[in-house]
């Protein structure tokens, strides 16, 4: 069997490596971002987090999957106290799920790799509508954030040919 044609040729491989990107600090307050893929279009967006101690994000809704692998530190789900994600802990989260995410001050912070599609509808503490925050809006805050920090985030942007958001 021969090989297909191929109409749109990947003649590179689309790599980064956070090592030497640009940490996009505080792109939402108490946590600083790598961006590595967005994609608005298709709802999905990969970013490496580190999360300060002491943080805690809006109680939100999954509306698709997300997987998290802990690279460091220790956080939890204010709904799951006893079930802490420490360095290693690769957790799934259906469609549907509905949490707090919390690093305890005690913690020293975390390290996170996140893949996840769809949005997360984000409330206050008294359970009201805060705002929605998938592929676009974490676009947008990324690079609002680093044009404040006078710097240019590198993050893979997909399409016909795929490529780098600076090119």
């Amino acid at each position: 069997m021969a090989l297909p044609d191929v109409i749109q040729h990947q003649d590179f491989l689309l790599t980064l490596n956070t090592n030497e990107e640009n940490l996009i600090k505080d792109a939402l307050p108490g946590v600083d971002v790598y961006p590595l893929f967005l994609d608005p279009e298709n709802g999905t967006w990969v970013i490496r987090a580190i999360f300060k101690p002491g943080i805690t994000l809006p109680k939100h809704f999954h509306t698709g999957v997300v997987h998290f692998y802990t690279l460091s530190g220790r956080w939890n789900y204010l709904e799951y106290p006893d079930q802490p994600q420490t360095a290693g802990s690769y957790l799934y989260e259906p469609g549907g799920s509905i949490h707090t995410f919390h690093c305890p001050e005690d913690s020293g912070g975390a390290d996170g790799f996140m893949v996840i599609s769809g949005a997360n509808i984000n409330f206050d503490d008294n359970n009201n509508f805060m705002n929605i925050m998938d592929a676009g809006w974490i676009e947008q805050m990324i690079i609002a954030a680093a044009k404040a920090q006078g710097v240019i985030p590198r993050y893979i942007k997909p399409g016909a040919i795929a490529g780098f958001s600076n090119d």
